[in-house]
């Protein structure tokens, strides 16, 4: 086996860049779907709110199509040199049916509770998280229209994170990964 693509998947907050960092910190290459809806926001100079990086996100999807976001990562993987590549944040079928077409693809799907994700986006502080029940519930609606419940729901493997420590989580998530690839 040459490459072997893992998606991550989950609801906003379950955990997936928590894994994905403690991946890379053991050698893997990352590559985060929300930082190429970021860094296009960056590049057209607006702010990165949710409100902002959704339009950018729902935009790019209508004039390109569903697996518009992983077909913008395509070449990263290929020119990778390593062999596992980590794609934090699928959020639709269509783009694992798009990576699926580079490399052999596995998906773990993270699930957390809704107040536990609630909370550690509060945590988290990043501009585009929801500072409020409302916009949380309003993020997650539009996440499953946009598709992650597909995923979610075909992924290869799922970690419950409701009463992992984040090195319990990491180490969850490699151990799965290192059974993909032996």
């Amino acid at each position: 086996m040459s490459k072997l693509i893992v998606c991550i998947t989950g609801m906003p907050g379950a955990g997936k860049s928590t894994i994905a960092n403690g991946l890379k910190s053991k050698g893997f290459h990352v590559i985060n779907m929300g930082d190429i809806i970021r860094k296009i926001a960056k590049q057209k100079n607006i702010s990165p709110t949710r409100h902002n990086l959704s339009i950018i996100m729902k935009e790019m999807r209508k004039n390109h199509g569903p697996s518009i976001i992983a077909d913008l990562i395509k070449d990263e993987i290929m020119n990778s040199d390593s062999e596992i590549i980590i794609v934090d944040g699928i959020r639709s079928y269509d783009e694992i049916h798009s990576l699926n077409k580079l490399a052999p693809t596995k998906i773990i799907s993270v699930h957390t509770s809704a107040d536990r994700r609630y909370n550690l986006l509060n945590n988290r502080g990043r501009i585009d998280d929801p500072h409020c029940k409302k916009y949380f519930r309003e993020r997650d609606k539009q996440e499953i229209e946009i598709g992650v419940s597909k995923p979610i729901a075909l992924a290869d493997e799922s970690i419950s994170n409701n009463n992992l420590t984040v090195s319990q989580l990491i180490n969850e998530a490699y151990k799965l990964i290192k059974t993909w690839y032996e």
